[in-house]
């Protein structure tokens, strides 16, 4: 099964990795922006996400392998690796598994350590939506707020809905999967796993997902990254203040 993606552009081989209950969609306006640049964007829906294929199981390992078996089917090589969040994870644990598939590494606002389950409400507000009754975007926000105040966060998710056929809408994620596996996303990196190439941490300056005491440990597993901060932003970084984000990106590209 191979995943689903939106490849843009001609040139160098770049893949971005989404985050948890995100999809390539996310990545779409900054997709475009670096296939000007000249590159070959491959922006992944990773397994039990967007368009790509559902599964009882979900962990790392198996994120990272669905990547190998796509760099396989399109030939992909020596490639530029972008994960946000939980997307992050994965491609930490790819660039590790295969260096040699792997040119540069850029992680945004995620590091290698374990992270508690924090998104139980969130799963919950999704459980919550009865698409038996729900039938408008607006009336599944509407349920949502009782969940999840802000509204930025709540767009974000309401991306995941679709009409499967008029006047009936579901979810494209397979939420029970995800809730079953959820505390796999906060996962630690392997103990003894190392990417030696050039690597970039990108973090929003108002997230505490990547603290300075993080440090020390992010250079054990990658002995050459350097850490950027993005200004004006939170954990969607790329979101937030995507020209920040995309000068940090493709500076590093170019050393």
């Amino acid at each position: 099964m191979t995943l689903h993606s939106q490849i843009l552009g001609k040139g160098k081989p770049f893949i971005i990795l989404h985050g948890f209950l995100g999809m390539s969609d996310n990545w779409k306006t900054l997709g475009n922006k670096f296939s000007e640049a000249g590159f070959e964007m491959h922006l992944i829906d990773q397994r039990n996400h967007g368009r790509s294929f559902h599964d009882d199981h979900f962990n790392y390992e198996v994120l990272a392998e669905d990547l190998k078996s796509y760099c396989d089917t399109h030939q992909l090589k020596d490639v530029l690796l972008l994960g946000h969040s939980m997307g992050g994870k994965t491609a930490m644990l790819f660039a590790c598994l295969y260096p040699e598939l792997v040119s540069k590494l850029m992680v945004a606002d995620i590091t290698p350590r374990y992270y508690p389950v924090h998104h139980d409400t969130i799963l919950e507000g999704l459980s919550s939506l009865d698409f038996k009754t729900l039938k408008s975007r607006g009336s599944a926000d509407k349920k949502l707020a009782h969940y999840i105040s802000d509204t930025g966060t709540r767009l974000f998710l309401l991306k995941n809905l679709y009409w499967i056929e008029k006047g009936t809408l579901a979810l494209r994620l397979n939420l029970e999967a995800l809730k079953a596996n959820v505390s796999e996303v906060g996962e630690a990196l392997p103990i003894h796993a190392r990417f030696e190439k050039a690597t970039l941490f990108l973090k929003g300056d108002k997230s505490e997902y990547v603290m300075p005491s993080d440090e020390t440990l992010i250079k054990q597993h990658f002995p050459s990254a350097s850490i950027e901060t993005i200004s004006n932003a939170g954990h969607w970084l790329h979101a937030e203040n995507p020209d920040d984000f995309y000068d940090a990106v493709i500076n590093f590209i170019q050393k």
